[in-house]
Order: structure tokens, then sequence, then C-alpha cells
């Protein structure tokens, strides 16, 4: 069954590379529109979506939103705080009366892993994971993807490096789910109580030291530091941090010449990443927003069942 047919996207995992390079190659023609002057095509008219992000968000909620706008889609935030949530309202029951006002897809952030996957069992409409827990994050893995194709030509066989906090990273798995399916080296590096046990399984290679881990590879892939999630002290301090795993423009000597550096956002200057790389010309971090909008289109089109006749128009 192609990605055309399938109801839902909940992660990579389940995805075949088929299914990810027609998102991909279909991505490409939803940049050329965001380039256009009038950034608007009738591609999804009558088509309606909804947000509901139980989890803050900047990046993710707002491109869904503009993405939907850009192919004339009616779309409409549910914002949980000021919702019947906050009276006890139960998810299945928010998700039933959401349905009945007749949107056709809906892309939910929660904090819990596995919730998108419940609603999507308990709904007829469309549902996008846009973050679970420390489960997935398709479409940033997605974006990313792109970007790296953009900027290489090619996903297959290429050595990328996953910098940070994987232990609670939904983007590195993501990631490591799709490159993986591109003949990739993928290898995680981090303090070892934020590398996950026996996470090798995944077909990774797991490493302590910056400066061996980013021997030779083609992209660097940048995770935040989830400060709301060091009370537990998983290391001493973000100085130490910023000591040993901070990158930057020393620790590129040891990539290829033409590395990529990515960062899903937001930053935290000074402790994952140094404000030279973030400037810097190997950094893809402000294109990778754009590309977000670019893979959040493509797969509302290829969702909701975009004509595209339109698109070439």
């Amino acid at each position: 069954m192609g990605f055309e047919q399938k109801k839902d996207l909940l992660g990579l995992r389940e995805l075949s590379r088929e299914d990810i390079e027609l998102i991909l190659g279909t991505a490409m023609p939803m940049k050329d529109i965001i380039k256009r002057d009038i950034k608007k095509v009738p591609t999804l008219r009558g088509k309606a979506m909804v947000t509901v992000f139980y989890e803050p968000s900047t990046r993710t909620r707002t491109s869904f939103e503009i993405a939907g706008k850009y192919l004339s889609a009616d779309t409409v935030n549910l914002a949980v705080t000021t919702s019947s949530v906050q009276k006890g309202e139960s998810l299945r029951d928010t998700i039933k009366t959401i349905e009945v006002m007749g949107f056709d897809l809906m892309v939910m952030r929660h904090a819990m892993s596995g919730t998108p996957h419940y609603v999507a069992r308990n709904t007829r409409m469309r549902v996008i994971n846009a973050g679970d827990g420390a489960n997935e994050h398709p479409t940033q893995a997605l974006l990313d993807m792109f970007s790296i194709k953009e900027k290489k030509g090619t996903l297959d066989n290429l050595k990328v490096a996953i910098v940070g906090d994987i232990l609670h990273s939904r983007v590195a798995r993501s990631n490591i789910y799709g490159l993986s399916k591109f003949g990739c080296e993928v290898r995680v590096v981090g303090p070892s109580t934020l590398i996950p046990p026996e996470i090798e399984k995944m077909g990774v290679k797991s490493y302590y030291s910056l400066d061996e881990a980013l021997q030779g590879v083609d992209v660097i892939n940048v995770l935040r530091i989830q400060r709301e999630r060091q009370q537990v002290g998983l290391f001493p301090s973000l100085d130490e941090y910023a000591n040993l795993y901070m990158l930057t423009p020393r620790h590129l000597l040891r990539a290829r010449d033409d590395v990529v550096v990515l960062h899903p956002g937001p930053m935290n200057r000074g402790v994952e990443i140094s404000s030279d790389i973030a400037d810097g010309n190997t950094a893809v971090i402000n294109e990778q927003v754009t590309n977000g909008v670019a893979v959040r289109m493509a797969l509302l089109f290829l969702m909701m069942g975009g004509s595209k006749d339109e698109i070439a128009d």
C-alpha cells in the first residue's frame, strides 16, 4: 500500500523508502509556491484541518497552519489551554467533538507517547503526528531529510551524526528510522546518561566523544538540550555539557569539508551550538524552517487529495 492510500502519518518507522521519496519529491514544487509573490493555490479548497497541540510549539504548529493556508484549506488551531480539556473533558470526547464538526485532518502533538496512534484508531479523520512524547516527530525528520538531500543531492549512504539528548529526543528516533532506509551510517553522541541503553539495536553507532563521532561525517544534526528535563540531574551543569558537547568551528575540522549542520530549533546558543556555527555557512537552520513548510504542504496535499495539475499551474 502506497503512502497516498494510508490514512495517517504516525511515524517514519512504518514508512517505506518509496513513501519517503514520494513525500520529498512532492515537497519540491511546494517550495516553489512559497517563493512566489502570491503564495496560494486552490488545491485544497473545501478541505478543513485542525491543529491540536497539548505541548508548546512555534515552528511546527505555525508551519502546518501556513501550509494549509497556502493550499487554500480552512485551518483552525485548538487552543488546548482555553478548551474544554481544562474542564475535565476526556481526550476521546474532545476528538469526537472535533470530528463531528467536519474536519478532514488533525495535526496532533502530545506529551504522552502513542497518543496520536490512539486518536487515529478512534476517528475517521486523517491524523498527522506532530510529536508524541519521546517517541517520534516524523515531519521534523522529513524536513531534515529534505534539507540534507537539497544540499547533498542524495540521501544514500551518508554518514550522519546526531548530537545531544538522544534519550528524550523524538527527532533523533524519527531521523534514525528515516535515514536508515537510505543506507546511512547514523552515529549518536552525547553524555552516557543521555544515550538510551541498547540503542545500537536500532542500527546506529553510539559515541561519548564528540571528536570521535564527527570524524568524516557528511551531516551533523545538533539536538536541543531540553532544559525542562534536566531537573533530574542527567549531567552536572549546562557549562560542563557545553565544554564537552557544544559544536564549535574546531569540531568541523574532523568532518567532511562540505559538512551540513542541522538543528531542529529552538537553539540554546552557547550550550549545544556556538553562534559561529549557527550563523555560519555550514548551517542550514533557517532553510530547515522554510523546508518544513514545504514538506508539510506536501503531506497535506497527498493526504487530502490535492490535484497535481493545480500544483503545476
